[in-house]
This record gives C-alpha cells, sequence and structure tokens, in this order.
C-alpha cells in the first residue's frame, strides 16, 4: 500500500507517523524462517544478516507478514539515504555480513498484513496497530514505528527542523490495499521528492568535462517515458564513478522518452536503457513540466522503473 503526495490533514480521524528515509520491504516469517521481499518482489533476505533473528523473535507465532522500512543511520544518527544505498545491492552472504557490522540497519516495522494464518488487510489500521503493538518487542535492528494521535503540524515543524524526509497520515480506519497509493494514506514532504527513471545524460563541462555533467530524468504516463528535466546537483565524483559504469552497458543509439529532449547550450546528450532509478529532491514542477531546482539523492535499486509515474 502506498501513500499520495497531499497536505497536512487535521482531523480526529488522521494519525501520524514519521516518514523513514529508507528502503520499503516486506518481512514473510514462518515454519521456514524468514524472507525479506522489495517492493518490486525481489527476495533481499542475503543482504541484511541482522535481521535473521527476526525469525526467532516469533517463534511462538505460525505466521507473520511485517510491512516496514529498513533504515540506516548516517554519523549524526539520522536517517541515512545514501549509508541505506551502500546496502541494497549487496548479493554476496560474505560482503553482506562485513557490512551488516559496518553499516547496520533497523527494520522499522509499521503494519502487519497477516498474523497466524489470517489475512489482516480488511482490519482498519488502528486495530492492526494495537495488534502489532502486542506481538512486536524492540530488538537490536527492529523496532516499531512511533504512531501520534495528534499534533500532525507540530511533528512536521520537528520533521522539518531535523531534516528529515517527512511525514505520513494515516486515516485510523483505513484498510490495507496491496499495491494501490490511496488518499487514506498522505505523505507530507518539506521539498518535494520522488523517484525518476534515468533515459541518458549530459556531457559534463570544466570539473566534469569528458564525463557526466547531468542525467535525463523521465516518468511513464499513457504516452511513454515523458522528459521532465536533468539532475546534476548532489552528483559528486563516486556517484559519477557509479553512473560511468553503468551507462557505459547499457548506452543506446536512440532517445527513450517520447517526443523531444529540449536541447541544453553547449551539451550533447547520450541515450541509456531505461532501466534504472534515482530519487530526486526538487523545488516544485514548471508550468512546462520539468523539476526546478533538483538535486540528485540516490540510485533506487528497489524500484521498477515502469512503475514510476508523476507524483501529485
Amino acid at each position: 500500500m502506498k501513500a499520495t503526495s497531499g497536505e497536512l490533514p487535521t482531523g480526529d480521524d488522521w494519525l501520524y507517523e514519521i516518514k523513514w528515509d529508507g528502503m520499503r520491504i516486506v518481512a514473510f516469517i514462518d515454519d521456514d524462517g524468514l524472507r525479506l521481499q522489495t517492493t518490486n518482489l525481489i527476495d533481499a533476505t542475503v543482504r541484511f544478516p541482522e535481521l535473521a533473528g527476526l525469525a526467532q523473535e516469533f517463534e511462538g507465532l505460525d505466521s507473520l507478514i511485517l510491512d516496514g522500512e529498513l533504515v540506516a543511520a548516517g554519523p549524526d544518527g539520522q536517517p541515512s539515504f545514501g549509508r541505506m544505498q551502500e546496502r541494497m545491492h549487496i548479493a554476496d552472504p560474505v560482503e553482506a555480513q562485513r557490512r551488516a557490522v559496518e553499516n547496520p540497519v533497523t527494520f522499522v516495522v509499521f503494519d502487519l498484513l497477516h498474523l497466524n494464518g489470517s489475512d489482516t488487510h480488511a482490519l482498519p489500521f488502528v486495530d492492526r496497530r494495537r495488534l502489532l503493538e502486542q506481538i512486536v518487542e524492540v530488538g537490536e535492528h527492529w523496532r516499531l514505528t512511533d504512531v501520534h494521535e495528534d499534533g500532525g503540524a507540530e511533528l512536521l515543524d520537528i520533521v522539518i527542523d531535523r531534516g528529515l524526509e517527512g511525514l505520513i497520515a494515516k486515516l485510523g480506519a483505513s484498510r490495507y490495499v496491496e499495491g494501490k497509493r490511496t488518499s487514506s494514506w498522505r505523505k507530507i514532504k518539506p521539498r518535494r521528492r520522488q523517484e525518476f527513471v534515468v533515459g541518458g545524460w549530459a556531457a559534463g563541462k570544466e570539473g566534469r568535462a569528458g564525463s557526466i555533467g547531468s542525467l535525463l530524468l523521465g516518468y511513464y504516463d499513457g504516452a511513454g517515458l515523458r522528459h521532465c528535466g536533468s539532475v546534476g546537483s548532489g552528483l559528486n565524483s563516486d556517484s559519477i564513478a557509479h553512473w560511468q559504469s553503468i551507462i557505459d552497458e547499457t548506452s543506446i543509439d536512440h532517445s527513450p522518452f517520447d517526443g523531444p529532449v529540449p536541447p541544453t547550450m553547449g551539451r550533447s546528450f547520450h541515450w541509456v536503457e531505461p532501466r534504472h532509478v534515482v530519487e530526486v529532491a526538487f523545488g516544485e514542477w514548471t508550468a512546462d513540466g520539468h523539476l526546478r531546482h533538483p538535486s540528485y539523492l540516490g540510485h533506487r535499486l528497489d524500484k521498477d522503473p515502469r512503475h514510476v509515474v508523476r507524483e501529485p
């Protein structure tokens, strides 16, 4: 279940949670142990060995499905998507174990989808939350997210002050609608932020001459992949090296975007297969459908590019 972007709703019907800056995961726990699945249905269990203890945590239960976010902390203790990126793609068990020691994650649980053979999707959120509080205790690498029954505006002020990603507002009566983006869950972000598909790159200038200057971005609509701008701010030497290896492997000789890409003075465009997703923060959408003041945040290895659309 996904939230829609919007303004902060108020009223007794709404509950509020911090929006965690990490990687969405569904955890399946049964007699066979633990399985972690990403939003694009990839088995990620081997990547996060520090969560193996979850299977023992619920030994008294026959089956359990938890929804939540994997979060890695930066040096300041705040959630860091950059640190989370260092864990997302590791498939080698030995390397995953090493990184789990150096850069551990926490599974922040916020919903319950199944309990002891019973589907809980149809229960109101407040009832699913009550069950979670009865069965989930804080562990070294997992915890429940906090839920606030009021004070949404004050909580948003704290989010802004601490530089966190945003808030999630949920209707207490909302059922869990699998695979859908619904207005009964709202995400409120101090600065706009969403995923975009990379369809190419523009050559850099001066210090970036001869390498990547910016990534060309798009999203899918009914007509295909629609170009919406480019992002160069936020790219550093490490991320440019990372993307250089990707574009070398996915280069194509034609634009993947539906329709023209406006030329950029003095820069040549190069095209890539639209197989990769990035997360970008930006100020607003312009009248012609482009991003204003975009800033690169990271490569989303857990997202299917065909599911990337323009968010409200």
